[in-house]
């Protein structure tokens, strides 16, 4: 090879590798270019947890150029300018610096998540659009900044517990507008931005007034202008000089002798009021079956617990209000105890009665996280549903009051005192609890869309009845608590805990309510106790629905049947379709389960059908 040929060769060496150096060093400034950024994404890593598994997800540089690798980001030009993490069970309380340096966002989507704390602060990102917050538990005010996000175009935060006033947004971008199922109050502005909205964009913020909501706020006082001092009146005649003293000696007198007895009076309730509190009557304790809240009761409500909610929190404002020594004082008994707590029936002094429930395996819930699960569940209002009355919580202590319902549990209306002497459940009344049960499971799951199992604790002792003359009505209790479980292993205690997808630990969903519905429904067929089988043809059978299917599938069809109306011929071919409906609730492969809207169009469909002869 020629000196010429050598030199070209080296030369050309030289070019790759020093091109492969400024590949390197390129490469290096563009992923460590915005440090800033990749920072606030890992901040919020590492203060969230969610089912996302961003630990994973989220390595390495977040941007290259135009595209990511890291779920829910986006990029344009090597910065982040979005981010949507939706529907992941993403938990906690943002970071307090929250992405402040990822200041060419366009688009921030969290929606569908159990977030709590205040709202982010957002003042540096003045490139954002698209603002998606709803379906979490924020608290606190809309921030005011907010106003200043000059881009803004949507803008939706309903479904939280936001309160205070709404800041008149008037950006003339802003084309989607939604603050509603908050706790917002005061009128809305009166910008012109604020009024295009429709009336869905503020519904069900009881406190909040003013158009477009067709509740107006109530005027404001009117101004007093108090007159200028009119010039020194003449000095007034003897007799009218004396005429006012006297008016102002009595006037001085009265009130001298008043205030020193509003001042014993006031002495006198409050010692009265004492003395009732230390000299309990002796009959009233003789009558307590059980101490309502036991011995722990007095620790939790010192001043020692900070956390402690100092008295009753009520949900529903027309109930008459009463207080924690208004419980302590009531007579108790003993309505049942499940594996999440016992439930009382308190009669208070005033003649009202409640049912409270003294929850248990809760003890590691934040007072924020308990509070903000039962105002959500305190709205919900509906004739399947036991009304949540209010609540109280401390680290050791936190208690539920319902509603009472009088006439027991499903449970016991269906497996009670059998044998000579009872009066059977009918057919007719059986279909109408199952429609009730059907009726509240649904609007429940209408209601709570973002939980995964919006009752999960559905199971017969659970269905409260009460009648009215011979008609039989069902409310569900116990529902919304799956959240407020910090575990699995708590989580099992739910009825929940006994269907298939459970134990086999995959992923929860509705469906697992609606296995439990099925559950329910063939406890209604059969007149059996779910767990206590005891087969009827060779082999074992694991749960009732197993045994059921081993029947029909055997052309017993008429053998499922509860021996109490089997002999009244009533019914039994709405019943032997409704078997067909549970087994499809109780189907192994979650898809296919129908959904409860499904199941109540089919129950509804059903008429009660009485026999000729019956």
């Amino acid at each position: 090879m020629t000196f010429l040929g050598r030199s070209i060769v080296v030369v050309a060496i030289l070019f790759s590798l020093f091109s492969r150096n400024v590949v390197v060093v390129a490469s290096t400034e563009l992923l460590e270019y915005y440090p800033g950024e990749r920072q606030d994404l890992l901040d919020l890593r590492d203060t969230m947890t969610s089912t996302a598994n961003l630990h994973k997800n989220w390595t390495g540089p977040p941007c290259i150029y135009n595209s990511s690798k890291w779920v829910g980001v986006s990029c344009s030009n090597g910065h982040v300018v979005g981010l949507v993490l939706e529907g992941i069970q993403l938990t906690g309380v943002l970071p307090p610096a929250f992405l402040q340096n990822i200041t060419f966002l366009n688009r921030l989507s969290l929606r569908n998540n159990v977030i709590s704390g205040s709202l982010p602060n957002l003042t540096n990102l003045v490139s954002l659009e698209n603002v998606l917050l709803s379906e979490n538990r924020f608290t606190g005010n809309i921030p005011v900044q907010y106003i200043g996000l000059g881009r803004l175009r949507e803008l939706e935060l309903q479904e939280n517990y936001l309160v205070g006033q709404i800041p008149a947004f008037n950006q003339s971008t802003l084309t989607v507008f939604n603050v509603s199922y908050n706790h917002l109050n005061g009128p809305i502005p009166q910008t012109g931005v604020l009024q295009s909205f429709p009336e869905s964009s503020y519904d069900n913020n009881s406190a909040l007034c003013g158009r477009p909501l067709r509740n107006f706020c109530p005027a404001p006082p009117p101004t007093i202008i108090t007159p200028p001092p009119a010039a020194s009146p003449p000095i007034p005649a003897r007799g009218k000089k004396k005429r006012l003293k006297i008016w102002s000696v009595v006037f001085i007198a009265a009130a001298a002798a008043l205030v020193p007895f509003l001042v014993i009076l006031v002495f006198l309730c409050y010692y009265r009021k004492m003395q009732g509190k230390e000299t309990a009557k002796p009959e009233q304790e003789v009558e307590r079956s059980v101490e309502l809240l036991e011995k722990k009761m007095p620790s939790s409500y010192s001043s020692e617990d900070p956390e402690r909610t100092v008295e009753l929190e009520f949900l529903d404002r027309t109930i008459p209000i009463f207080d924690l020594d208004d419980l302590l004082r009531a007579s108790a008994e003993v309505l049942g105890k499940g594996k999440l707590g016992s439930t009382y029936k308190a009669s208070l002094e005033s003649g009202a009665v409640v049912a409270v429930k003294r929850v248990k395996n809760m003890n590691g819930l934040s007072k924020k996280e308990f509070i903000q699960q039962m105002q959500l569940l305190g709205k919900i209002k509906h004739e399947n549903l036991v009304k949540i009355i209010s609540f109280y919580y401390s680290k050791v202590e936190k208690l539920i009051i319902y509603e009472f319902v009088p006439d027991g549990n499903l449970f016991d209306l269906l497996h009670e005192s059998r044998g000579v002497g009872r009066i059977p459940l009918n057919w007719t009344r059986r279909l109408a609890i199952i429609k009730d049960i059907a009726l509240g499971l649904a609007f429940l799951h209408q209601f709570l869309p973002s939980h995964k199992v919006p009752h999960a604790n559905l199971k017969s002792s659970n269905v409260l009845i009460h009648r009215d003359n011979q008609t039989y009505h069902a409310k569900l209790s116990d529902f919304g608590f799956l959240p407020l479980l910090p575990s699995r292993k708590n989580s099992e205690k739910l009825a929940i805990g006994q269907s298939p997808e459970f134990s086999q630990g995959k992923k929860l969903t509705h469906k697992a309510d609606v296995y439990c519905f099925g559950i329910i429904l063939l406890e209604v067929i059969t007149g059996k106790i779910p767990g206590e089988m005891s087969p009827m043809i060779d082999g074992t059978a694991e749960d009732l629905s197993d045994w059921v299917r081993m029947v029909v599938n055997n052309d017993w069809s008429t053998d499922i049947l509860d021996v109490e109306i089997l002999a009244t011929r009533e019914g039994h071919e709405e019943m032997l379709k409704l078997t067909q409906l549970a087994l499809e609730c109780t189907d192994l492969a979650l898809e296919k389960r129908p959904k409860m809207s499904e199941v109540l169009r089919r129950i509804e469909e059903i008429e009660p059908k009485v026999e000729e002869n019956d």
